[in-house]
């Protein structure tokens, strides 16, 4: 439970749909949740069921290993919040298949609300395919975090997202939106939109710029300079890209850190590639204190467009210097990071990152981000959300749920 709860909050608790609780790569999802746990009792909802289904028993078994974990308790976790699955079947064009997910989600959740003595509450969609139950857990206000162009993911199932994303926008009595990409289609969907950038852990990344911070073992005897880069190894990556600056600069050791999961063999085929797998997201300042440079090797795609990448602010935060493709929230480091248009551009910033680098440079990567912390943009959103209940009388408790 939290220490103290937040001013003119006392009494609440947060029901928080967000991504998987367990994933070893932390998103704003994990981050805020925590941090709002330490302010007001939380109970953090796993929702899975954005991937589009295929028709294999693989799918089948899969659907009812998540179902099952309804049935289970809400547990604590060390960082603070009450912790359940609820997911929904994902096969919908199946008739009578999102009756079951409204009722069977809505009976669910307020069995995990009673377990953990949470009463009186907020919604908060963090991802929007849960959005069938905001207005129908007897809540008091309804946040929605926009911190993706979700529809835009590679696998889930992106009409039934879309429309989901669609509906909780309009219907959230407060909408944050990340993505500056994303945030005039919101304002003109919803007046309550308030722009709610990433936040970075500013103390964790910067012991990357601490010479007493150990290298990881994995890292210690890799020929320098080292070009690194942590976090998933998505489809979205450019592993063409990777692929060919591993080849233009072999006696360069590219580090990849992170779970691989899309086909990286052409990576793991080079001498000068390394992958680690995946790691502990505390264990990342380790890691990157063996970089010499950081990289963003996006696909420049709808979804890359539209993202506010988290890495770019942990990558500043660690002083090292940066080189990243193009998209609109990373333009506005630009003073602090090198834009590649191109291959050659992208080979050409990494020469001058290398190059020009100075303790001058790192300190003034990290002043950059230094007061971006995540409890900074937690202290702002909780101000709005406090702000939003005194302007408003509880959300009526909705029988209907037109996201399906």
């Amino acid at each position: 439970m939290p220490d103290a709860p937040a001013a003119g909050l006392y009494g609440l608790g947060i029901v928080y749909f967000g991504n998987d609780w367990n994933a070893t790569n932390r998103t704003s999802s994990h981050h805020i949740a925590e941090r709002l746990a330490t302010r007001m009792p939380l109970l953090y909802v796993d929702s899975p069921g954005m991937r589009a289904p295929g028709a294999s028993g693989h799918d089948v078994r899969r659907a009812l290993r998540k179902l099952a974990a309804a049935f289970r308790a809400p547990v604590p976790t060390p960082q603070g919040p009450w912790h359940c699955t609820v997911p929904q079947l994902p096969f919908r064009r199946l008739p009578g298949v999102d009756r079951f997910n409204r009722m069977f989600g809505r009976w669910a959740v307020r069995r995990a609300m009673r377990r953990v003595g949470i009463g009186d509450c907020i919604s908060w969609f963090v991802v929007p395919h849960p959005g069938f139950l905001a207005r129908r857990l007897g809540e008091s206000l309804c946040v929605y975090y926009c911190i993706d162009d979700y529809a835009a993911h590679p696998g889930v199932d992106a009409p039934l997202i879309a429309g989901c994303d669609l509906d909780l926008s309009r219907r959230a009595d407060v909408l944050f939106v990340a993505p500056p990409a994303l945030l005039d289609d919101k304002r003109r969907l919803n007046a309550a939109t308030v722009f709610s950038p990433h936040g970075v852990d500013v103390s964790l990344f910067g012991r990357a710029n601490d010479p007493a911070t150990p290298v990881a073992d994995g890292a210690r005897n890799l020929r320098g300079p080292v070009i690194g880069y942590f976090g998933s190894l998505h489809e979205w990556i450019d592993f063409e890209l990777i692929e060919w600056l591993a080849r233009s600069r072999p006696h360069w050791s590219f580090l990849l850190v992170g779970h691989a999961a899309a086909d990286v063999g052409a990576l793991r085929a080079l001498p000068n590639v390394h992958l680690t797998g995946a790691v502990p997201y505390a264990a990342l300042p380790d890691w990157a204190r063996a970089f010499d440079a950081c990289i963003i090797p996006y696909r420049l795609n709808r979804q890359v467009a539209n993202a506010n990448p988290l890495k770019l602010r942990e990558y500043l935060a660690t002083g090292k210097p940066v080189v990243s493709v193009r998209n609109a929230e990373i333009e506005k480091f630009a003073r602090w990071v090198h834009i590649a248009d191109g291959r050659e551009d992208f080979l050409a910033g990494l020469e001058r990152a290398l190059r020009d680098d100075s303790p001058a440079a790192a300190a003034a990567r990290m002043a950059a981000v230094a007061d971006q912390t995540w409890d900074r943009r937690v202290d702002a959103v909780l101000d709005t959300v406090r702000q939003a209940l005194a302007r408003r009388t509880p959300l009526p408790d909705s029988g209907t749920a037109p996201c399906h």
